[in-house]
């Protein structure tokens, strides 16, 4: 899953983003409302935390353009405003959810989970195909009852196949989820992250193949046993 954060307060930037990688999300960060804007345009995240004050453009004039472009991305509103006017208008804007400074870091993360799995109508934060499942709270992934050791970026690329089960989902998409902006589109990255997590969830000779490839079009996740 791949997260935006525009906040300008470096110190409170610096600890989300930390925070977040540390379980497991792709994170673009920025501290200027008009670079943040253009992030948000540019590229398809799962969730956009956003402060309302912000240099050069506010968090409610990026909100504001981002629905107007037509884009539903969830977005949290992260603001010293506390004032129950403030959170109606950002509400009505087309806010999803709005949090005030200062927060605990534990509470914006199942925030963020809550909010991409809205995105993707899943009620459940357990996923599960055949003898694999994928808890997204828990950052845990087994397979026939045994615990794997993914690294963050097999997690995420696990978890998208899991959330479009049985749909094919293209390289460029994977590159947008699992990647942050510094990602070289040239490269074999998407390949070699298929390569490893097959790899990675391969536990005996026994163990169905359960990622498969579309060619020319990208990969999906199926039960071939059902």
């Amino acid at each position: 899953m791949r997260v935006l954060i525009v906040e300008d307060t470096e110190q409170i930037r610096k600890a989300v983003v930390r925070a977040l990688k540390a379980n497991k999300y792709a994170v673009d960060d920025t501290g200027d409302g008009k670079d943040g804007l253009w992030h948000a345009l540019e590229y398809d995240y799962d969730v956009i935390i956003l402060d309302i004050m912000l240099p050069n453009l506010d968090g409610k004039q990026i909100l504001k353009q981002i629905r107007d472009a037509g884009k539903s991305t969830p977005v949290l509103f992260l603001t010293a405003l506390d004032q129950i006017e403030d959170k109606i208008e950002g509400f009505k804007i087309g806010a999803d959810d709005y949090l005030v400074k200062s927060f605990a870091i534990e509470e914006l993360l199942a925030r963020v989970e809550a909010l991409s799995r809205r995105r993707y109508q899943q009620a459940s934060p357990l996923l599960r195909i055949a003898d694999l499942e994928l808890d997204r709270s828990a950052k845990i992934v087994k397979r026939n009852n045994q615990v794997l050791n993914l690294t963050p970026q097999s997690f995420s690329l696990l978890e998208l196949l899991m959330l479009r089960q049985g749909q094919v989902v293209s390289r460029h998409e994977i590159e947008e989820s699992i990647y942050d902006e510094y990602v070289n589109p040239m490269s074999n990255v998407v390949e070699s992250a298929v390569y490893a997590l097959r790899k990675a969830i391969q536990i005996d000779k026994t163990s169905s193949q359960l990622i498969q490839t579309k060619r020319g079009m990208g990969y999906f996740i199926q039960d071939n046993q059902a």
